[in-house]
């Protein structure tokens, strides 16, 4: 890796890290990894807070030791006018693909849909249920009682499914998705940016899944404090 040698470029460096992850970093770990003194790092994510502020449309905020990029929670009406309209007719992939384990695992708990898919599933859960997808049915007689999931009417109706048990036989979905989990993460090796577009997963969804319309969504959270 190239030597990061000034603040500058420290800072442009921690920028395209942070839009690509969306999620939060510790700021530990981007320290050990870049090979530079938390007080660079520092100094580099205030100036860098600094410029993403204000009416900047994008801020870095700090939390339990983790950074982020989040939208400015001030334009949240304009963001909410613009994405809810297409939340409302089209599911992202990751979303399709929980709806898929769920309709065919439920009841089921957020933690296991995770284990099938084996990343978060925080954001494609909460747009199923704000579609009226899917609902809470209960909690498992487990520790913590995590709450169950299982489809909805609304789900029958939009697929033109009578009933439940009318779903086709499609046991190989976890194991395509398992698949197709492990190509997306040998990809993500060679480089850190993913082209969704390569992944051509309706292929291996369901019959009743396909032909649904995509909405790509960049990062896990598109809310009124948006993260990036």
């Amino acid at each position: 890796m190239s030597s990061i040698d000034t603040i500058l470029n420290l800072k442009e460096v921690l920028l395209s890290i942070l839009f690509v992850a969306g999620d939060g970093i510790e700021k530990s770990f981007i320290a050990e990894k870049l090979d530079v003194e938390e007080k660079e790092l520092n100094k580099a994510i205030s100036q860098l807070k600094e410029e993403l502020q204000g009416v900047s449309g994008i801020h870095l905020i700090e939390y339990k030791n983790k950074i982020q990029l989040a939208s400015n929670p001030d334009y949240a009406s304009y963001i909410s006018d613009v994405l809810n309209p297409i939340r409302e007719k089209s599911l992202t992939r990751a979303a399709l693909e929980t709806l898929a384990i769920i309709a065919y695992k439920q009841p089921i708990t957020k933690l296991e849909i995770e284990d099938i898919r084996r990343v978060n599933s925080d954001y494609a859960v909460q747009i199923l249920i704000d579609q009226n997808m899917i609902e809470v049915v209960g909690r498992k007689d487990a520790v913590g009682k995590p709450l169950l999931f299982g489809t909805t009417e609304n789900f029958l109706k939009r697929f033109d499914i009578k009933d439940l048990s009318d779903l086709p036989d499609y046991e190989e979905l976890l194991e395509r998705i398992k698949t197709l989990r492990s190509e997306e993460e040998q990809n993500s090796e060679e480089t850190l940016f993913r082209n969704v577009d390569d992944l051509e997963f309706e292929e291996d969804l369901p019959d009743f899944l396909k032909g649904e319309d995509f909405v790509k969504v960049e990062g896990d959270d598109v809310s009124s404090n948006t993260t990036a």
